[in-house]
């Protein structure tokens, strides 16, 4: 029995376009052969994920599948099917548009009537069919990308598996430019499907997504990052080392620093594709020692009876 492209994807026969790619999208992320190297059945699944989408997204293809079912790709290549301008209801007629006022020109004497009417007829004609051997561009693919933190901040390559038609999987590289920003598409251009009748192939359309980094936030340009510090650094002030996406750097922490204040450092975020580059916000953190014996907790006590400030008194609703 033929495979059902819908019932393939798991979706309705009334699904919209957004509706098909939203579903392939999260099939072919579940089935990807990079994700199960070791399931066939995987693949095989991945692959008849892949087909089904490419007639699907296709409005063509799409139209023919649902009229002819598997046996779209011979109808629409002329063994049966394709545009015909005598189709429609029965005795309807040729799809042409005709004007009902040149229909009736010639009856005041004027140089219409019928002869203009066959005229109009072909010319319409012609250019109805023009239009419709017109070559049609190849469809796009899109395609969703995770990147490790570091490659969207610096750039770097990476690599995806295309199915094509002929059922293939092909292992394209991608550049990516440094300081891509979460959810941009990178566009490799000619590298889509194929047109059916000698148009130009489509684009693959890849959205680039950044995996988290342990450390370090992206807004934008700018980085953050939060910055553990000892107790001892935080009264007396210190320099310490900090790593950046350009190499460590050394942050000075001014003398009696709470925890929670931001330093800010120019031009160590992210650089721009124009080159200008963000700042890094670093949060400090003070760390208190695990264990601490009575001596250095009596000398804590009597230096917050020393100090007795209260640091909540502005703190209202």
């Amino acid at each position: 029995m033929a495979e059902d492209y819908y019932t393939t994807l798991g979706v309705s026969r009334s699904a919209s376009a957004d509706e098909i790619r939203k579903a392939y999208r999260q099939l072919a992320r579940k089935y990807h052969p990079d994700v199960n190297p070791d399931d066939k059945k995987a693949k095989e699944r991945f692959q008849q994920v892949q087909t089904a989408f490419e007639v699907l997204d296709d409005e063509k293809k799409r139209e023919l599948y649902d009229r002819y079912g598997s046996a779209y790709e011979s109808m629409g290549s002329g063994a049966g099917g394709g545009p015909n301008p005598w189709s429609g209801a029965a005795g309807a007629g040729p799809n042409f548009d005709i004007n009902l006022e040149d229909l009736f020109a010639g009856a005041s004497g004027g140089s219409g009537g019928f002869a203009d009417l066959f005229k109009q007829f072909g010319g319409r004609g012609k250019r109805q069919q023009t239009r419709r051997n017109a070559p049609t561009r190849g469809a796009n693919i899109e395609h969703t990308l995770t990147v490790p933190f570091t490659t969207a901040v610096l750039g770097g390559e990476a690599q995806i598996a295309v199915r094509r038609s002929d059922g293939h999987v092909e292992t394209l590289q991608v550049k990516i430019p440094p300081g891509i920003e979460d959810g941009k598409k990178i566009r490799l251009r000619g590298q889509g499907e194929p047109s059916l009748d000698g148009g130009p192939t489509g684009d693959i359309l890849i959205k680039v997504s950044a995996a988290p980094h342990p450390y370090f936030r992206r807004i934008g340009n700018r980085l953050e990052l939060r910055v553990p510090i000892t107790l001892a650094e935080a009264l007396s002030g210190a320099k310490i080392d900090v790593p950046t996406p350009h190499g460590t750097i050394a942050l000075t922490i001014p003398p009696s620093t709470s925890s929670g204040k931001k330093l800010r450092v120019k031009g160590q975020g992210v650089k721009s594709a124009e080159g200008a580059a963000g700042d890094l916000i670093a949060e400090v953190q003070i760390v208190l020692p695990e264990q601490l014996d009575e001596t250095d907790r009596h000398l804590l006590q009597e230096l917050a009876e020393k100090y007795s400030e209260n640091p909540r008194a502005g703190l209202q609703w």
